[in-house]
């Protein structure tokens, strides 16, 4: 694991005082259990994953919980989730003592209903993505920002198969059942095809020969587990006639450059889908920001059916959104700008929106491109933002 600096360190450390347990989920291998254990190094470890510990758990869990040195980091929870009754039970005995309870999980829904059941009020519950740029700024489009990637670039291709490899049996086994793994890689294929497209469950089964309830099940299991960003859309009161169907990313831009068999920068620029894979990677830095500032992530996108359409519609509350259209251009252009101000003029008022587009050296920190309307590196737009609070 590489040395980095991570933002959410800070929403930690302020939960673990105002709370007896913090959750932290997120997709696998994206450093939770690196970070805990470097924010807390003096919190007794157990994972769950191990076989001899989870044994024990389940055997004799009184027993077992009572044995920790506390505070205590209980990793991958899912694989022991009836732990959490007992857990809520030591904090109703001693609901003064805070942050004792340390709590991981690589699966969102499974854990969260299991928090939702046995630690309401008890616990604060945050989520860990992959990398930002804000936090490592060689993450980028083609590694995405999994801390193993860039401790050895070069190994990228091998780390992401054995990444598939171990998530489809670990993690979406035991969320949907999967009897066919190639059909499902198939899938997770077909899949990366189309990031940044509108969700059509239909086109998906298609070309795999499975039923639409199968695809739902998948792409369920897959939002689940982190992988993949479910993009809902925006509605305003601006009395046209909208999309209301979601649009799909993947979490981490490497992994899709993978599944596309994308493998190297330069055949990411001769790529077809530079564009969606550039597009996909706006949409996980902007989540990241969120979440890693404690926040809901209050991202959307916009498309009416007369054609108008914006890539990301950030609630910034009250009624007032920021807008910001994703170019994988380096020279954006005035035109690339009117579907904000066309929008913008919609919802009435004045603002500042942006495109965020990849930088050359020669290039400007920030552009005007039209009145309102500005063009900034992703790194700016996020800095941009935390300015503006959002």
């Amino acid at each position: 694991m590489i040395e980095v600096s991570r933002l959410l360190r800070a929403e930690l450390l302020l939960a673990a005082e105002n709370f007896p347990a913090l959750v932290l989920t997120g997709p696998r291998r994206s450093g939770k259990t690196f970070l805990l254990r470097r924010t807390f190094p003096d919190a007794h470890w157990s994972l769950l994953e191990d076989p001899d510990v989870l044994a024990q758990a389940r055997a004799d869990p009184r027993g077992f919980l009572d044995a920790l040195r506390r505070p205590a980091i209980l990793d991958e929870i899912q694989e022991a989730p009836e732990l959490l009754r007992y857990v809520r039970a030591r904090i109703d005995h001693a609901p003064e003592e805070m942050g004792q309870w340390l709590i991981t999980g690589s699966q969102e829904f499974s854990l969260m209903r299991g928090v939702t059941e046995s630690m309401a009020g008890r616990a604060a519950t945050l989520r860990l993505m992959p990398l930002s740029c804000a936090e490592l700024p060689r993450v980028s489009p083609f590694l995405g920002g999994f801390p193993e990637v860039h401790r050895s670039p070069r190994a990228a291709a091998r780390w992401f198969s054995s990444y598939i490899e171990s998530y489809i049996e670990r993690d979406v086994r035991s969320v949907v059942n999967v009897a066919d793994v190639g059909l499902f890689r198939r899938f997770l294929a077909v899949l990366a095809t189309r990031t940044g497209t509108v969700l059509n469950r239909t086109e998906i089964a298609a070309p795999l020969g499975v039923s639409v309830k199968t695809v739902s099940a998948w792409l369920d299991a897959l939002e689940t587990t982190g992988m993949l960003i479910v993009l809902q859309p925006w509605f305003h009161n601006a009395g046209k006639r909208l999309l209301k169907s979601p649009r799909l990313y993947f979490g981490d831009a490497g992994l899709a450059c993978h599944l596309l068999a994308i493998d190297s920068p330069e055949a990411l620029e001769r790529s077809p889908f530079l564009g969606a894979v550039f597009e996909g990677f706006v949409a996980s830095e902007l989540l990241k920001h969120r979440l890693n500032a404690g926040k809901r992530p209050a991202l959307y996108w916009f498309r009416d059916q007369q054609g108008l359409e914006v890539d990301f519609v950030l609630d910034a509350g009250a009624g007032y959104a920021i807008l910001v259209e994703a170019k994988a251009t380096h020279t954006p252009m005035p035109g690339d700008a009117r579907p904000i101000q066309r929008l913008r003029t919609a919802l009435g008022g004045a603002a500042q929106d942006y495109i965020a587009h990849r930088v050359s050296p020669s290039a400007p920190m920030e552009a005007a491109l039209l009145p309102g309307v500005s063009a900034l590196s992703v790194e700016g737009l996020l800095a941009r933002l935390r300015e503006r609070g959002w």
